[in-house]
């Protein structure tokens, strides 16, 4: 399913319900200001974003889809460096085995936190948690948190160095966590009416031979349902091939900025650095494909608007 240039929409967006620094509603109005027909919020592993955006009032022309970023474990047979995120769309946000699988995630989270607090204070970094709550307020406190904390104060110079020095994975102050295994988050997303999209696969970092299309092949007979082709780390000819490969298996095509705020500068909603853009032809038919996979409550709310 291949879109077609319209209007710009964004399927990929965090908020401060996990690690954005804009609230559903500023994401909202930001949207709007730009001119977007079609905004999703996904934020890791929770839906809380979700829930103050579906009763928020939303401005004429401007449609909205639930969403969230799940971190999952890769098959065995495709073992990656770090998580393997999936994306899902349209699903009932109050789905209760759904809500129950992203609550474990979250608490995993957390317990995480205090671990990388104490690796780094064996560096002799004088960081503890209080401040990163202290200034993270209601937010599901992640890596970036403590990684926005660290730039700071002056630990080190920008978010990628952070992750490069001390928190990405094989780094000194980096902390393994639980994830849920891919195929269950599949059909968590699935039984909840909604649709699985694997996360910007350009980030993939595979450990070992195995090709990314054998990936796919193996996910799509799974239950996966898309693929985000449009991102903003995505090169025209890997956009190109996940179009591609969405025809082949017959995935929707998807895409979004990942936009965090000041926690991704440079990053705008719809925008990404400047020349990134989704077009229109992406949301209707995710749309589509929500309606004809269940009559989903809750999952899409538009104000009357033209949508071309």
């Amino acid at each position: 399913m291949v879109c077609s240039p319209h209007v710009d929409i964004d399927l990929h967006i965090h908020s401060t319900a996990s690690d954005g620094t804009l609230t559903p509603a500023e994401i909202i109005a930001r949207a709007h200001q730009l001119g977007l027909a079609a905004i999703a919020i996904t934020d890791h592993d929770t839906v809380a974003g979700v829930a103050q955006a579906m009763a928020a009032d939303l401005p004429p022309g401007l449609h909205f889809i639930s969403g969230v970023e799940i971190s999952t474990q890769a098959p065995q047979r495709f073992p990656c460096q770090g998580s393997l995120h999936l994306l899902g769309y349209g699903f009932n946000p109050h789905d209760g085995p759904l809500q129950q699988a992203l609550e474990r995630l979250q608490n995993a989270r957390r317990d995480r936190n205090p671990r990388i607090i104490a690796k780094l204070n064996r560096l002799d970094i004088p960081i503890s948690m209080a401040q990163i709550e202290a200034e993270a307020g209601d937010a599901q406190i992640g890596r970036p948190h403590i990684a926005r904390w660290l730039v700071k104060h002056g630990v080190a110079p920008s978010f990628d160095e952070v992750f490069e020095r001390y928190l990405g994975v094989g780094r000194p102050a980096y902390v393994d966590k639980y994830r849920i295994a891919c195929k269950s988050a599949m059909a968590l997303i699935r039984n909840a009416g909604g649709i699985p999209v694997l996360a910007h696969p350009a980030l993939i970092a595979p450990q070992g031979t195995w090709r990314l299309e054998s990936l796919v092949h193996e996910l799509n007979a799974w239950g996966l349902m898309g693929i985000e082709a449009y991102y903003p780390e995505h090169t025209p000819e890997q956009t190109r091939t996940y179009l591609e490969w969405a025809k082949r298996y017959g995935l929707v095509a998807t895409g979004g900025s990942d936009f965090h705020g000041a926690i991704k500068a440079g990053i705008e909603i719809g925008r990404g650095s400047g020349d990134f853009h989704v077009p229109l032809g992406c949301y209707t038919q995710l749309a589509a494909l929500i309606e004809k996979a269940s009559n989903t409550p809750n999952a899409i709310k538009a104000q009357p608007g033209r949508l071309a």
